[in-house]
């Protein structure tokens, strides 16, 4: 990226990114349907960091990064991966914590290449709006796979794997099994009502400024169809977070019309729950946890609380570091408060504690959750000392990473690849984005 060239903007300092950075990160969530062509894209962008990063380093500039902005994705990334390391001393797998923790050292260079992506106004509206176009493109054929029954980009990708292979991406139980909208990750990878949740705060975003009031609506209407149909319900928890805390429709509709926009949100869903027996099947399914019963609550909660008792014996029995980073299901059965039963989700031990603090205590300990803690401070100080243009800059991906970690919802382990590689794209984006230290006059064009 060269210097800002402008009429009047002589004054303007240096940029700060890389023209192919936003390249990579939009590579990489296309290719979540496919995880491991999406690590290896994850693999080579931190490879090509760590190699532009030197050599502008050594010409002792900074033309990927502002100081602030590279200070703040690595106390972050730290924040996050220190705990695995000192879980792995005494851990129930000590072999593999570490192993986690040595592999998860891969994010650090990518991070700084996703702050790049977002470091100047040409870059920001290169990421921000294709990660709008491909939520925008998920959304639709989304929608298609409920009115056809088949996800047209997932078709194709299974038809892409066959050639190759011989198979395809999900095994015949798995396809049968599926009942939910899946979408284009698949029926064997049902994790499309939170990716399109926890990234919805793009897409309102561009269709608010774009298309004005038409386009937020269309498109908080189209996300939250699919989010519903998709089935999870900490999903549904995390769109409305996107809708009313964080207050994207209120900056945008204001109150009353808000208010409209959920009442006829809550029409939406309660013509799905007559029409759609998935969706109704999950409404009932949720209604026992009012009940004072603690088994109909951990039916309604699909085996949650049976999890959070073993999650918190853990707390119990290694307090300080936790039982290791991914270490939850062989902590399990130990911990497990109706060993024998058959579980709500079916055979075998849980695979994490499915709540984002019960996760960091159990794997990490005290230690852990001191070290998030950190974080999160961090974070809110240099929002709190940011400009009012360096926020509104980053508010995008500020909305999806508060949604996302939201304590008080369920959650896909913070630890795992997939899950853990999106929430620290997002403290990449979000910290690149309000360091990017650029002239207001400059922010115009973002």
């Amino acid at each position: 990226m060269t210097p800002a060239t402008e009429p009047g903007a002589a004054a303007v300092p240096r940029a700060h990114g890389w023209r192919w950075a936003p390249a990579w990160i939009l590579a990489y969530v296309v290719l979540w349907p496919a995880p491991g062509y999406a690590e290896t894209v994850l693999v080579l962008g931190a490879l090509a960091a760590v190699i532009k990063l030197g050599a502008s380093r050594f010409r002792g500039g900074t033309q990927l990064l502002s100081n602030p902005a590279w200070a703040l994705t690595s106390v972050l990334f730290f924040a996050y991966w220190t705990p695995e390391l000192v879980s792995a001393i005494d851990a129930v797998d000590p072999a593999r914590a570490l192993r986690e923790a040595a592999v998860d050292l891969r994010y650090l260079p990518f991070l700084w290449l996703a702050a790049s992506a977002v470091a100047d106004p040409r870059g920001r509206r290169t990421t921000f709006g294709g990660l709008a176009i491909i939520v925008a493109i998920w959304t639709v054929d989304a929608l298609l796979q409920a009115v056809s029954g088949t996800s047209p980009l997932f078709f194709g990708i299974e038809a892409i794997k066959l050639a190759i292979s011989g198979h395809g991406m999900c095994s015949p139980e798995e396809l049968a099994g599926v009942d939910r909208l899946s979408g284009v990750l698949g029926p064997c990878n049902l994790k499309l009502g939170q990716v399109i949740a926890s990234l919805s705060p793009f897409l309102l975003y561009v269709g608010g400024r774009r298309l004005g009031t038409l386009g937020w609506l269309v498109a908080a209407a189209a996300v939250g169809v699919v989010v519903v149909l998709a089935g999870s319900r900490a999903s549904w928890i995390t769109y409305t977070l996107v809708l009313v805390l964080l207050l994207s429709g209120w900056r945008l509709l204001g109150w009353k019309k808000l208010l409209g926009v959920f009442a006829a949100g809550a029409v939406i869903v309660a013509v799905l729950g007559l029409t759609v027996p998935q969706v109704r099947e999950r409404i009932m399914r949720t209604t026992p946890v009012l009940a004072a019963n603690a088994d109909a609550v951990d039916s309604a909660l699909s085996g949650r609380a049976r999890i959070w008792s073993a999650a918190l014996c853990m707390v119990r029995e290694q307090p300080l570091n936790g039982v290791g980073a991914r270490g939850f299901r062989e902590a399990f059965p130990a911990c497990d408060p109706a060993s024998g039963q058959v579980a709500a989700w079916g055979g075998g031990p849980a695979l994490h504690a499915h709540q984002i603090v019960l996760e960091i205590l159990s794997e990490t300990g005290v230690f852990g959750l001191l070290m998030w803690l950190s974080g999160i401070a961090l974070a809110w100080r240099a929002w709190r000392f940011a400009d009012v243009a360096a926020r509104e800059r980053a508010r995008p991906a500020m909305w999806a990473l508060v949604v996302t970690v939201f304590p008080f919802n369920t959650h896909l382990a913070f630890y795992s690849t997939f899950w853990g590689g999106l929430t620290l794209l997002l403290v990449a984006l979000y910290a690149g984005s309000l360091l990017a230290r650029e002239p207001a006059r400059a922010e115009g064009a973002a």
